[in-house]
């Protein structure tokens, strides 16, 4: 039998609950932190215009075109560099509130201005891959080269490097392992299983190594899919409802809650107001939760499961 499929070798579903934890508190004494990540992909997508093998086929509409440039896919893909950024980061500028930035490095390449907006507001800059792609089935001398390209993008034009990482899809075997080869990672996001952080041993004798789930219900990714979110009030409405059922059980224990967002889907006009509706809901919940970077998040639960 293969090994991989024995039971001792076997996932194991049980709750992450370590009881040390139960009582933790996120800083200013929330028990729920919110993080709000901006994914920027815009110029790393799958083009033939850029000289790569294929089209991306998913964007306003799921279409794949094959053997030449598509230019509705990449005005598609422009219309979230050019207008829907602005519209989505002046918010959060406004209110006075952290973002993780999940930038691409090529995508990085062509929208400088968003360094220079994270060194100017304090944004978090999260490794998100050279291009958007998966690393799963890349080779690991391939993946390595991605993500030392992507690492000294975001560290010239951010003027550090990376302190998390989170592939599109799902990780490589190697992903983790390379991480920690390059010596600056505290955590990934490449996790969906759970409404806490968990740290793990990744048997090098280093530190720690946190990892913060993510999730594709609270994500604006869903106006992208049929039966998804068609109006504002859908996101909205949605995402609420996630933070109004994780208020009463972050009050016995901390709890997690990651909104996505991509600058051409939530930044049209029309969905715009979904993100206002939910701001204005966290605005008015005030010490019960805490609006906080991914990197924030990640070294206040390293720090407090170290001390534990």
């Amino acid at each position: 039998m293969n090994p991989i499929d024995t039971l001792a070798n076997a996932r194991r579903f049980e709750p992450r609950r370590d009881p040390r934890l139960q009582a933790l508190r996120w800083p200013g004494g929330a028990g729920l932190a919110l993080s709000f990540v901006l994914n920027i992909e815009e110029g790393a997508e799958l083009s033939i215009a850029d000289g790569d093998a294929v089209n991306e086929a998913v964007h306003e509409v799921t279409m794949r075109l094959d053997g030449v440039p598509d230019h509705c896919l990449g005005t598609h893909f422009e219309y979230g560099a050019r207008a829907g950024y602005g519209r989505i980061v002046q918010r959060f500028i406004d209110a006075g509130w952290p973002l993780t930035l999940n930038v691409c490095g090529r995508a990085l390449e062509r929208t400088p201005w968003v360094a220079d907006d994270a060194r100017r507001h304090g944004f978090e800059l999260c490794g998100h891959g050279w291009r958007w792609e998966s690393p799963a089935t890349m080779d690991e001398a391939t993946e390595r080269a991605s993500i030392a390209r992507t690492v000294a993008t975001i560290a010239r034009l951010g003027g550090r490097a990376p302190a998390g990482w989170h592939c599109k899809g799902s990780r490589s075997v190697h992903t983790r392992r390379l991480l920690r080869e390059a010596g600056h990672f505290v955590y990934d996001s490449d996790d969906y299983g759970d409404d806490l952080p968990h740290t793990l041993d990744l048997g090098d004798g280093g530190p720690p190594h946190v990892v913060l789930p993510y999730g594709f219900d609270t994500n604006d990714m869903r106006f992208f899919d049929r039966g998804g979110f068609v109006r504002a009030a859908d996101f909205s409405g949605y995402v609420g409802d996630a933070i109004e059922a994780l208020r009463p059980e972050a009050r016995h224990a901390p709890r997690l809650l990651t909104i996505g967002l991509h600058c051409r889907i939530i930044g049209r006009p029309g969905r715009i107001a979904g993100l206002d509706a939910v701001l204005r809901q966290v605005a008015g919940l005030g010490d019960e939760v805490r609006v906080m970077t991914r990197e924030g998040i990640a070294r206040h639960w390293l720090a407090q499961a170290s001390a534990a």
